[in-house]
């Protein structure tokens, strides 16, 4: 029995290994492609973090880079942050003079960026190290060089302990008054439950709705498909065009050279009556010479000017049937760019297919409208496809400001986007600002509303990372989406989100914490997810490198 829990700890070992080193591998990559400072800071920090548990002078040397990129940047809080990852790794190597002196420097950075939970984490660790020494002078020195600290800046132990106890009882409130708006939602679902026709009438009618948009973009399609046959048309056209200018210009130049010798035999046969009538008629024949000449010349350039006009004719025709199919090839490009990415079209286009890509980490933005069915009914179909139109334009607008943004579809209601779907891996920066806009976007479209005296959108957007696969489905219908349990998480995340909220799940909130002020929203229940760590996006952090 003792074998095999032996055996078990050493497979349970391992596997922890192989899966700290995929984890720095990966930060190493990710650290290999940043173009930041900031970004290279973080990214050094987390590495120190990884390989503390496996190789403590690899976490010192990541530690000691970290360090000084946060000097660099002025960044007390992360220099103070990574001055403790390599006092610990030099506690680990079971060096006490180092990490007496990365430990007094983490004190000094926790100071200047009023972190008390790494002060007096700092604090005790040089006081263990005290008396560990049998320095025990040294060790209250230490602990009473915090205690001025602290009551200089105001904060002192009792004061430490009664905020503790504020804070108790306003967690006892806030527990209370949870209870209360629990009870208040048990009571709404009730109400809701009572509304299930309703809503099933109102499904309904947006199916009806939703078909006649089917009926809509099935007329464009074969719009599109007219037009396609228009431009294989115009094609055989200008090959059949061709080939009548080439047979034209064989007709003419052997009409030419027919005329020429029906002439010139002509010419002969009139200078042989000439040479007869010379002595006679010489000043009549002299005449007719010349007019014989001269209609010659004539007819020789009667012939070819009838030959340059046919030619410029087909070469007018020509060009505007050139310029005809050009202008249609751009609309075919243009429409083929409306519903594809840029590469996907280009490989559709060269190759006539567009394989699936997977990309390993997609962020992807849902974004859903507040009673979008309560306000469909105070608005006629026209009113509510207009707004509905000016809403998600000014999302188009936003997400084009964006090079690594992909708008991927609208479905009724709901918008979809991603980031990431590209070799390059980035951080999902970009995403949250452009979410924070569409927020603020649709804020105004409030006011805007209210002021009028007419109902308006709200909007609840939610936000995961992770890994997606990517392609094009279909043939005629073909359209570009993302599938994955991602897609399915971000949905369930913008389903708990609260309207003009942004909800991040806790994967992306690990990538953009230091750029971000977010609000930790705990664990919260999601559908065939479980419990979900969820952040609300603040506000972006003002100086913060992208």
């Amino acid at each position: 029995m003792k074998r095999i829990c032996f055996l078990m700890l050493l497979l349970l070992t391992g596997s922890l290994l192989w899966g700290q080193n995929d984890e720095i591998e990966e930060i190493k990559q990710a650290l290999a492609e940043a173009e930041t400072a900031s970004e290279r800071m973080i990214l050094r920090y987390e590495l120190a973090e990884a390989f503390l548990r496996v190789d403590a002078d690899e976490a010192e040397n990541y530690g000691k880079q970290a360090y000084n990129n946060a000097n660099e940047l002025n960044n007390n809080s992360m220099a103070a942050q990574a001055a403790f990852i390599v006092a610990k790794a030099y506690e680990r190597q079971r060096n006490d003079r180092n990490t007496e002196v990365w430990l007094r420097t983490t004190l000094n950075h926790a100071k200047r960026a009023g972190d008390s939970d790494l002060i007096m984490t700092s604090v005790e660790q040089r006081s263990r190290l005290a008396v560990k020494d049998r320095n025990y002078r040294r060790a209250y020195e230490i602990n009473q060089e915090a205690f001025n600290y602290f009551s200089q800046n105001g904060t002192s132990i009792s004061d430490l302990e009664r905020r503790y106890e504020q804070q108790r009882q306003q967690l006892d409130r806030d527990k209370r008054s949870l209870q209360q708006e629990k009870d208040q939602l048990e009571f709404q679902v009730r109400n809701l439950r009572l509304e299930t026709d309703q809503l099933s009438t109102d499904k309904t009618q947006l199916e009806e709705r939703t078909s006649q948009l089917s009926e809509a973009n099935k007329a464009k399609e074969e719009e599109i498909q007219t037009k396609t046959d228009e431009l294989a048309t115009i094609a055989e056209e200008k090959e059949a065009a061709e080939r009548k200018a080439q047979q034209r210009a064989r007709e003419v130049d052997q009409l030419s050279e027919e005329v020429a010798k029906e002439q010139l035999i002509a010419q002969e046969a009139e200078n042989e009556k000439i040479a007869a009538e010379l002595k006679a008629k010489e000043q009549e024949n002299y005449l007719f010479a010349a007019a014989g000449t001269a209609g010659i010349l004539l007819l020789l350039a009667l012939l070819l000017y009838s030959r340059f006009a046919a030619k410029r004719r087909t070469a007018r025709s020509l060009e505007e049937k050139n310029r005809m199919i050009e202008e249609e090839r751009q609309r075919s490009d243009e429409l083929l760019l409306n519903i594809l990415p840029a590469p996907i079209a280009e490989e559709l286009k060269v190759k006539g297919k567009a394989q699936a890509k997977q990309y390993e980490e997609t962020t992807v933005l849902f974004s859903d409208f507040k009673n979008f069915t309560s306000i469909a009914e105070q608005l006629s179909p026209e009113e509510l496809v207009e707004e509905l139109d000016k809403c998600f334009k000014g999302f188009d607008f936003i997400i084009s400001q964006y090079e690594d943004l992909e708008k991927i579809k609208t479905i009724g209601d709901a918008y979809m986007c991603a980031s990431g779907l590209s070799d390059r891996k980035g951080l999902p920066n970009n995403m949250v600002k452009a979410a924070l806009e569409m927020q603020a976007f649709l804020e105004e479209q409030k006011q805007e509303r209210i002021r009028l005296g007419k109902p308006f959108f709200e909007a609840r957007i939610g936000i995961h990372t992770g890994p997606v696969v990517a392609g094009v489905v279909g043939v005629k219908k073909f359209a570009y989406d993302i599938w994955g349990d991602t897609v399915n998480t971000a949905a369930r995340v913008e389903a708990n989100c609260e309207p003009g909220k942004v909800n991040i799940s806790e994967t992306t909130y690990g990538l953009i914490k230091y750029a971000f002020q977010c609000t930790h929203r705990g664990k919260v229940e999601a559908k065939n997810k479980g419990l979900i760590d969820m952040y609300y996006v603040e506000r972006e952090i003002v100086g913060a490198a992208v």
